[in-house]
């Protein structure tokens, strides 16, 4: 593949985090039901990780189904979702396996129907020791709801330890939230991508993509390739992270060119 090619090894993501958006509308410009849109987005995300498997991506988080979702959709495309899970994680078990593939899952995992649940940790435990891709699928997933759940977590351990009043307060800080969160093990995105080509986040993982570079295609999710996927990453490793700072490519010189009294008279 000639994109591969252009691909610098040494500075694959880490961590590539992906909003699946557009079954429905691969669906309806097909004039079909929204049912054969998800069926064929299954079938996007089977090539997807098998491509993040051959370039040796570590984490790999695919938002498959949000709070939201499960609120707002009719119930039976609910239940079709569902049932859609639970039928991709058993059949998809060997090639998991076969790929060195480990499942993961976020959200609110508990209120999803039991049946789902034990595939989902039937396929967690018969992939547990491989050392691939981790593959996490986000579930009844909000990231406000998330964030909510870091905090009561928090203060629930400092009122069991006996914490009160000011002690309580300070026991809330960036360092306590974030390994409280659902993704407290992982690393934060890299890279987020979006399909459909929407400019909006979708309530997905707010607080670890304070930094992530973002890629959004228009490309619908049924259509999304592996190859896309790799198209993604080129778009990543052609920018400069500069987390708040001004860059590797930014000399000392540069940055304090100008004096103090050109700066005084630009906010004049």
């Amino acid at each position: 593949m000639a994109i591969y090619r252009t691909l610098d090894p040494a500075r694959i993501p880490e961590h590539v985090a992906i909003i699946m958006d557009g079954n429905g509308r691969w669906a309806g410009k097909r004039l079909l039901k929204r049912f054969f849109g998800h069926k064929q987005g299954a079938e996007s995300v089977q090539f997807v990780v098998e491509t993040a498997t051959r370039i040796n991506l570590p984490w790999l988080t695919l938002y498959a189904f949000s709070i939201e979702n499960n609120l707002r959709r009719p119930k039976s495309e609910v239940n079709f979702l569902m049932k859609l899970l639970k039928s991709y994680l058993v059949s998809n078990l060997k090639r998991m396996n076969d790929n060195n593939v480990r499942m993961n899952y976020i959200g609110r995992l508990s209120e999803l129907p039991a049946e789902v649940q034990e595939s989902m940790l039937w396929a967690q435990e018969q992939t547990a020791k491989n050392t691939g891709t981790t593959l996490t699928l986000a579930l009844n997933y909000g990231s406000r709801s998330e964030i909510v759940d870091s905090c009561r977590a928090i203060l629930r351990d400092a009122i069991a330890a006996g914490k009160t009043g000011e002690e309580l307060l300070n026991a809330i800080n960036e360092e306590t939230i974030g390994p409280r969160l659902y993704t407290g093990q992982m690393p934060d995105p890299d890279l987020l991508v979006r399909t459909s080509g929407e400019m909006r986040i979708s309530n997905f993982l707010l607080w670890q993509i304070a930094y992530s570079e973002i890629f959004v295609t228009p490309r619908l999710w049924p259509d999304f390739r592996g190859a896309h996927l790799l198209e993604a990453i080129a778009a990543y490793q052609g920018r400069e992270r500069r987390y708040g700072g001004l860059g590797d490519s930014t000399t000392d010189e540069e940055a304090l060119q100008g004096t103090a009294a050109e700066a005084e008279a630009l906010v004049k």
